[in-house]
């Protein structure tokens, strides 16, 4: 059976790219932010979303707080430009080979999971 894998997300990892990617002095603004979505019923795995808005806004404050409001509006709006770059830009016409699904699967876990265990340098305040 060939499934979509999803990666895991927690708090703890929200918390740990919030410091990788933001100056301290954001931290409480961003944290703010992400607080926005999850509130709704229908805002389903905050910790899931809240990072892909974190890795489309790639550090910068503005463009994280576009991505929440996109989020409040539909999360998979963000969820798939974040964790499924290379499988989104298929063409929708364009039928998948088995074999092309997997691979493309392959290269959009392994780029979500290298930019999430990335070590970056600390931002600048």
């Amino acid at each position: 059976m060939d499934e979509t894998p999803v990666p895991d997300a927690t708090d703890e990892d929200v918390t740990r790219i919030v410091r990788r990617d933001f100056p301290p002095a954001a931290h409480a603004d961003v944290l703010a932010a992400l607080g926005r979505y999850g509130d709704e019923p229908w805002q389903v795995a905050p910790p899931r979303v809240r990072l892909a808005i974190l890795k489309l806004a790639a550090g910068n404050l503005e463009r994280l707080r576009s991505q929440v409001a996109v989020a409040c509006q539909d999360y998979r709006d963000v969820i798939t430009p974040a964790e499924y770059p290379a499988y989104s830009q298929h063409p929708p016409d364009e039928p998948f080979t088995p074999d092309e699904k997997a691979c493309l699967h392959a290269a959009d876990s392994a780029q979500y999971t290298a930019w999430l265990h990335h070590k970056g340098a600390a931002p600048e305040p």
